[in-house]
């Protein structure tokens, strides 16, 4: 089962049809939409400050959220899918967004509408990346526009895929 705790006054709230897979770790000020999805070994540590997950997100595993004490928070909005060991600190992700596996979101940074961040990339703090941009590399530059119906498409297809895989595992308690 996984492991919501509550710290500093602040229980996470989890939204309904959302799977958290059985070592998932979900502490304090933790927000979390309907229909999402947060993987195996995967923590979202809202200790130190908020984060607010929209819905039809899914968080695949190994990924760790965080943010810095009074000075960052995570904001990420629907329909946005973030890969497997992704590190996200203090970042804003918005609507239809794909975070690659292993790829570092660093404070103050902003992945826009649509935008794509490769697989393995470092954004570095207070990176501003535009609407249906992909940027790549260590650190992330950008590399070319992203047509936005496919974006859309893509990410809802990922984002409906998990629910389904969630499915798998049955009940949560």
């Amino acid at each position: 089962m996984a492991i919501i705790q509550e710290v500093r006054g602040f229980t996470p709230e989890i939204g309904e049809n959302t799977f958290l897979a059985a070592n998932a770790v979900v502490v304090g000020d933790v927000v979390i939409g309907r229909d999402c999805s947060v993987w195996f070994s995967t923590v979202l540590r809202g200790d130190v400050n908020s984060i607010r997950i929209g819905d039809r997100v899914n968080i695949q595993d190994g990924s760790v959220l965080h943010t810095l004490y009074q000075k960052s928070t995570i904001e990420i909005g629907n329909d946005v899918s973030i890969g497997h060991n992704v590190v996200l600190h203090g970042c804003k992700i918005h609507d239809l967004a794909l975070i690659g596996m292993g790829a570092i979101v660093m404070d103050d940074a902003e992945v826009g509408e649509g935008a794509l961040v490769a697989a393995g990339s470092v954004v570095l703090s207070r990176t501003k990346i535009g609407p249906h941009e992909m940027w790549a590399g260590s650190p992330a530059k950008f590399i070319k526009m992203v047509e936005p119906e496919k974006a859309a498409e893509m990410n809802q297809k990922i984002a409906k895929n998990y629910l389904m895989y969630s499915t798998w595992y049955g009940e949560q308690d």
